[in-house]
């Protein structure tokens, strides 16, 4: 088995993933030019990291299950494990991450995540099936968490650019609390003005916006008249955006779960978004992105 990474194609997108992690590397389009992050070592080496099998820190990088403690790394270890690729053609790929001793010792269910990549014209189908292969029902949550191009490579500068989401985004938003990685139990008043937010560097110096409150499964990101990315996530309710001040990159990470709210002393039961799986039942999340002239 090697390790090289796997490339699909259409005529007009690629993409390029690892195998370490099933980790989406580069998105360019047909004149080559990439729409994802620089991966600056000055900032972050990350490129779209998956969630699994919890999205968000722990507190205290521990979890309780039925009343035991379990150590689990910030956004689980699935973005830290090697995937096998089980299928690959020119224009699709799938590859899959299975329990074994070292997952059950720290996350005691007998899982199959497979990961699935294809490429139709000017889209790139992300599909993430998370599968119950055990006994008991399994906990879990699931996000996605690409970086992408900050400016992208159409000539607008970076102060230029906007998210559009598909509906109006009023409620009020989450941000990161005092205790490093954990959702702040208050919110704030959103950023967004209708449906569309202006994002600046100095809006993330105090780490991720989070929208648990959220009317849209679609936006769009870049420069108005200028090609653009639409990013579609129908099965993921919630939303983080985030990037290291100053970065060349915008993680737009849709997520069904989030981490711990700071003060969290509960079962992982009762921790928010937890999704509950039933033996022999699997749970699917999209993620489109789409290059568009809107």
């Amino acid at each position: 088995m090697t390790d090289a990474p796997v490339s699909i194609a259409s005529d007009q997108l690629s993409a390029t993933i690892h195998r370490h992690g099933a980790e989406l590397w580069s998105l360019r389009d047909a004149q080559g030019r990439e729409l994802m992050t620089d991966a600056d070592p000055r900032w972050w080496t990350g490129h779209a990291p998956l969630l699994f099998p919890f999205v968000g820190r722990s507190r205290g990088d521990v979890y309780r299950l039925d009343g035991c403690d379990y150590p689990m790394p910030q956004h689980g270890f699935a973005r830290r494990s090697a995937f096998a690729l089980i299928d690959h053609s020119e224009d699709a790929a799938t590859f899959r991450l299975e329990a074994d001793a070292a997952s059950l010792a720290v996350y005691p269910f007998t899982f199959r995540l497979d990961m699935d990549f294809a490429i139709d014209g000017v889209s790139l189908r992300m599909t993430a099936t998370v599968t119950n292969r055990g006994e008991a029902v399994m906990p879990f949550s699931f996000g996605y968490h690409p970086a992408f191009a900050w400016p992208l490579p159409y000539g607008g500068a970076s102060e230029d650019h906007r998210i559009v989401f598909e509906k109006p985004e009023p409620a009020p938003i989450r941000k990161v609390g005092e205790e490093p990685g954990l959702s702040a139990r208050e919110s704030v008043a959103s950023p967004v003005d209708g449906d569309t937010l202006v994002p600046s560097h100095a809006m993330f110096a105090g780490d991720a916006l989070i929208w648990d409150e959220l009317n849209s499964r679609s936006l769009l990101w870049g420069v108005p008249g200028q090609p653009r990315l639409k990013i579609d996530f129908p099965d993921t309710p919630w939303l983080g955006l985030w990037q290291k001040p100053g970065a060349h990159y915008l993680c737009i990470e849709p997520w069904a779960g989030m981490a711990d709210l700071v003060g969290f002393e509960g079962d992982v039961w009762d921790k928010q978004g937890i999704i509950a799986l039933p033996p022999g039942q699997s749970r699917a999340f999209r993620m489109d992105v789409s290059l568009v002239d809107v």
